[in-house]
């Protein structure tokens, strides 16, 4: 192996990685696809079932409306055109489906040709995003957990007939990294619009990644496998690059990877082996005799558009042009995965520096319950920071007083006693702070950027505890910096 899992991006020169995700997302109606079960996770096993979604002889599936309506919805979120639509049986002997067959939709499927933008600005296009019902959930008992080493096997089927949405990228993805990104920002989506929670934990999106590898500069798509339900970003990324690194191991020594399965193994840090890859020929795709086709109108189409929120993409943009320049592309994202854009870009209005408004709350602000932080209140402390009037690190202490009780910074600042150090107090005390320490001092004098860097971060320390913490850091390493003579 030449490679390792952590190790992403460096595949050996000259090839390239290939990557084309399938996303798996149930969608979060009450009840299942096709019949009234409830969709609810956790429950006993086998206890949300009945005729239809056991598939026993006699019984007839009934679409539910709603998870169309959802899945039209993620459709248009991601760009996709929505189209008249049919239901397909897709064979296959797995106990997981106990008819033997899974609803799916297969070429004529709700959503096609789509697109998602990442936070980076780069565009991964959606080849489809089709409806189908969830399987079973087999668990293998015994051995390591997987089928050859089991002593036997448990099937709970309240998944079975759970509705999902296949989101089927196009093979844009160009390493692990993007991979994640792109995951992190389908699900972004899928929360803004309320059609899924989205918890890979719980299974309720779940990703298979196609993988291969080619020489730099071709265009040609070679064998590809296919890593079934990675439930983690950590596991996809690690999973990919050992992937990779496989591939060009194989190619390199003349052989070519079989097209296939593989599972990966997170304690072993490995894929291993499933089953040869089936082909739409193996599945005998046919319509579903038992179900009509979708035909969305217009007008309903139109009424989805209407309903919208404002997508991530859309907010990040927002952010950005409110902080004129002074918000990094890192800080925007983060603040909208938080769903904390709002309160920043509402604070900047009123006046709060957009920079250090956008850093105060990404660095300091990562806590699940900040609803007693207001616009108003966040831009009276940012105003107290960059006026001097208290450090960084009391503003820190005030806004997470401020998460806690809600109260006016001001008020906490005068109640703590914060206030910054007059510039001549802060310049003696610098000075005695380096009287005391020449040895680091002089180091600090002749040496590079990076014991600098290193350096002031000991003697900003040095100068904290002197003064309990009401030096401003920034000021000290500016005095800092004059002293050594730039």
């Amino acid at each position: 192996m030449s490679g390792t899992p952590e190790r992403e991006g460096t595949l050996a020169d000259g090839w390239e990685l290939v990557v084309g995700l399938e996303v798996h997302v149930e969608l979060s109606t009450a009840t299942k696809l096709f019949c009234g079960c409830a969709n609810r996770f956790g429950d006993e096993p086998n206890t949300n079932v009945c005729p239809v979604c056991l598939g026993l002889p006699g019984s007839l599936p009934v679409v539910n409306a709603a998870a169309v309506d959802f899945a039209m919805r993620l459709g248009r979120a991601l760009g996709c055109e929505v189209r008249p639509a049919v239901f397909a049986r897709k064979n296959y002997f797995y106990p997981d489906m106990p008819k033997d067959y899974q609803i799916s939709q297969y070429d004529q499927p709700t959503n096609t040709d789509g697109c998602l933008e990442l936070p980076d600005g780069d565009v991964v296009g959606i080849e489809r995003a089709h409806i189908e019902e969830d399987t079973g959930k087999t668990t293998h008992v015994g051995g390591g957990g997987r089928i050859h080493d089991a002593d036997h096997a448990l099937v709970d089927y309240n998944r079975a007939g759970v509705p999902l949405v296949e989101i089927v990228s196009r093979p844009d993805i160009r390493g692990a990294e993007q991979a994640r990104t792109y995951v992190r920002e389908l699900r972004a989506i899928l929360l803004a619009i309320g059609v899924s929670d989205a918890r890979m934990e719980e299974g309720s999106m779940r990703v298979d990644a196609n993988v291969s590898v080619r020489p730099v500069g071709s265009n040609e798509l070679r064998t590809r496998c296919e890593i079934k339900n990675l439930s983690s970003l950590r596991s996809l990324g690690r999973a990919i690059a050992f992937e990779a690194h496989r591939h060009v191991d194989l190619w390199s020594g003349g052989e070519r990877p079989r097209q296939e399965t593989r599972h990966w193994d997170e304690a072993g840090g490995r894929t291993t082996p499933g089953r040869s890859k089936e082909d739409a020929e193996d599945y005998r795709y046919f319509q579903d005799p038992d179900l009509v086709p979708l035909a969305p109108s217009a007008d309903q189409v139109a009424a989805i558009d209407a309903a919208l929120p404002v997508l991530p993409a859309a907010r990040r943009a927002a952010l950005l042009a409110a902080g004129a320049g002074a918000v990094s592309a890192s800080d925007a994202a983060l603040l909208v995965e938080r769903d904390q854009d709002a309160l920043v870009r509402t604070a900047v209005a009123m006046g709060a520096d957009p920079g250090l408004t956008a850093t105060r709350v990404s660095n300091d602000l990562a806590v699940d319950d900040w609803s007693r932080v207001t616009p108003d209140g966040l831009a009276a402390l940012i105003g107290l920071e960059a006026s001097g009037q208290i450090t960084a690190t009391q503003a820190k202490q005030v806004l997470a007083e401020m998460v806690e009780a809600g109260d006016d910074p001001a008020s906490i600042a005068e109640r703590r006693g914060f206030q910054a150090m007059a510039g001549d107090d802060l310049a003696a005390t610098v000075d005695r702070v380096i009287a005391g320490n020449p040895d680091e001092w002089q180091r600090f004098c002749s040496g590079d950027d990076t014991d600098r860097k290193k350096l002031s971060g000991f003697f900003i320390g040095q100068v904290m505890r002197s003064t309990r913490g009401r030096a401003d850091g920034a000021a000290v390493n500016r005095l800092l910096q004059e002293k050594a003579g730039g």
